[in-house]
């Protein structure tokens, strides 16, 4: 078994409760052409995808048409509650201080909104300079494609089998578990659902957890654990 050289955080939903805010904002808006949706059953459907892809799939679905400057508008309010309203996951700051290997983010958010709401929950610092936002490194695919996880690898130098990735939706897992991460699942989010726990160990996490209290001892625990 690898020692583990590398931890990679997902941001929105396991450092910062955010994914439920944006849920809120982006239903709210689609309300306004037509599309009720409840905003805990959107984040369970959509969390960790990028608001295009799921404009996609809600244009395939709903064969709604949306104005050019909806997906601007809707960055900008998400941005406004993030920036006011996001809050650490609890247990944030003392998981990190507990793990003494590298680490850095990986995430399907932009930069700008990953410093926003990093800077508010006092997390900056804790990662910077290694916050890795899929849309602007590298091949600039984002999850579900495994390429920014193999990106944060190459750039500490390291194989993804000795890389511990924590996610909190299917497709981060998927992604991570493509690129030959270890996988961790974590439903402590505001988003969480039932089922939630489940379908990230049918994606490829190799454990779940609620708590990131309880990370550190699983990071430490997979320095021994035999491959599935």
């Amino acid at each position: 078994m690898s020692e583990p050289l590398l931890v990679i955080f997902d941001c929105d939903g396991v450092l910062v409760d955010s994914e439920i805010i944006a849920a809120a904002v982006q239903t709210e808006m689609l309300a306004e052409h037509g599309i009720e949706v409840d905003a805990a059953e959107f984040a369970t459907r959509y969390a960790g995808l990028t608001w295009p892809l799921v404009m996609e799939r809600l244009t395939a679905e709903t064969g709604t048409r949306f104005p050019d400057d909806f997906s601007a508008r809707i960055d900008a309010e998400i941005d406004r509650r993030l920036g006011s309203d996001v809050e650490e996951i609890a247990g944030a700051r003392t998981a990190l201080d507990f793990i003494a290997l590298p680490r850095c983010i990986c995430s399907n958010s932009s930069s700008q909104r990953l410093e926003l709401e990093l800077e508010h929950v006092g997390l900056w610092d804790y990662f910077h300079p290694h916050i890795f936002s899929a849309p602007e490194v590298g091949t600039q695919k984002v999850k579900p494609a495994p390429d920014v996880f193999l990106y944060a690898c190459e750039a500490f130098g390291v194989a993804p089998r000795t890389a511990i990735v924590i996610e909190d939706s299917v497709h981060g897992v998927a992604a991570a578990s493509t690129a030959g991460c270890r996988v961790v699942g974590f439903t402590g989010g505001r988003h969480t659902h039932l089922g939630h726990a489940e379908s990230l160990s049918e994606s490829g996490a190799e454990t779940v957890i609620s708590r990131l209290a309880d990370f550190p001892a699983v990071v430490t625990a997979f320095a021994s654990w035999q491959d599935a």
